[in-house]
């Protein structure tokens, strides 16, 4: 005799709710809580790198940089998530009163992992097109120099450029700011596997 279990669905309140309560981190898919993944010493040292050059070049100008613990509202897709670098452009629009959502990302940057490469290349790079401010998407492999930098036209078409030289410069188009690849890889060690 097979036995079927069924998956409970959640609301967006409920899955709020529990994050709240939660002593790790969850993203919510349309009704289902996914428990993340702990990062590893190159995701944490990739994302602070990159975090930390954006909040220095872009002191006292109109954005907003948030790290690893903002959470993402994707209205149209009823989509929580934990980017790993957002920028706004201009004040984040929450969400809510405890400014722990965000609405209104211009740049995404996403460090890949095995667990979640191809959701972040894919589904998840469909949710995030559907939020009108989102202007670039930056995808950053961690056991070597590889980033894939997605940025959206006037006309609303998106250019895709790849890096893999150490020596390669990525020029964010809506932030008028270059970042190196050095500078991103600063004291990552690629003989560390995730």
């Amino acid at each position: 005799m097979e036995v079927q279990t069924r998956k409970h669905t959640y609301t967006p309140e409920e899955y709020l709710e529990l994050e709240e309560k939660a002593l790790y981190k969850s993203e919510y898919r349309d009704g289902e809580i996914v428990p993340m993944n702990g990062g590893t010493g190159n995701h944490n040292k990739i994302t602070l790198a990159i975090a930390a050059i954006l909040l220095y070049a872009l002191r006292r100008k109109k954005y907003e940089v948030f790290m690893g613990d903002m959470r993402l509202w994707i209205t149209n897709y009823r989509e929580y998530t934990y980017p790993d670098v957002i920028v706004t452009d201009g004040n984040a629009l929450y969400t809510d009163k405890n400014n722990t959502t965000v609405t209104n990302p211009l740049l995404i940057v996403e460090v890949l992992s095995k667990s979640k490469r191809n959701y972040d290349q894919g589904e998840k790079f469909t949710f995030y097109r559907s939020i009108p401010q989102f202007k670039e998407y930056v995808l950053v492999e961690q056991n070597q120099y590889q980033v894939m930098h997605y940025s959206k036209t006037n006309e609303g078409e998106w250019i895709f450029r790849e890096y893999k030289s150490e020596n390669d410069i990525v020029k964010l188009q809506h932030l008028d700011f270059e970042i190196s690849l050095v500078d991103i890889y600063q004291d990552v060690n690629f003989e560390d596997k995730e």
